[in-house]
């Protein structure tokens, strides 16, 4: 284990690059994108966990970068929501309009394009499950489960069957 006292340069692996920022030891990973970064997608919410608008994905799995420090994060792979590139779950939110106000909809699709990929034959109730990580608001959830579901393998070769 790194041990990392006062102010510290690291290296964090964001969107496919490298990027040094200064950092104290306690400091989380979402202050850090957005103040040092610039990545504001994350959205600082409950800064406690409960309502998902910050998260991020790290090595492929949804993270609230509000709970994880900086230094926790090094090493390791982070796509924030400006890193994702012409994911499908981006044209899936517009085409089943799956926000309303926006403030969780990028830490809802960095759920749902992390969902896509570990799970892309997610029965309904792992859906349910991830989509409960995440809050919102104005109520957009039967919405966004259109979404993600659209997009997952098995809904694309049965809306193909259906044809």
């Amino acid at each position: 284990m790194i041990k990392y006292e006062g102010k510290c340069i690291i290296d964090l692996y964001v969107n496919n690059e490298v990027r040094s920022v200064t950092v104290w030891p306690s400091d989380v990973l979402l202050d850090i994108l957005r103040e040092q970064l610039g990545l504001t997608g994350a959205k600082p919410g409950c800064k406690n966990g409960d309502c998902g608008a910050c998260t991020v994905i790290i090595d492929g799995w949804p993270v609230k970068s509000c709970l994880i420090l900086a230094v926790e994060a090094v090493g390791h792979q982070i796509t924030t929501v400006e890193g994702l590139i012409n994911a499908p779950i981006q044209q899936a939110f517009v085409d089943f309009s799956a926000f309303q106000c926006g403030y969780c909809t990028s830490g809802f699709l960095m759920v749902c394009h992390s969902l896509s990929l570990i799970h892309p034959d997610a029965p309904e109730y792992v859906i349910e499950e991830w989509l409960q990580s995440n809050l919102c608001r104005c109520t957009s959830y039967s919405e966004i489960r259109k979404a993600v579901e659209s997009i997952l393998p098995k809904n694309q070769n049965q809306e193909l069957k259906d044809q």
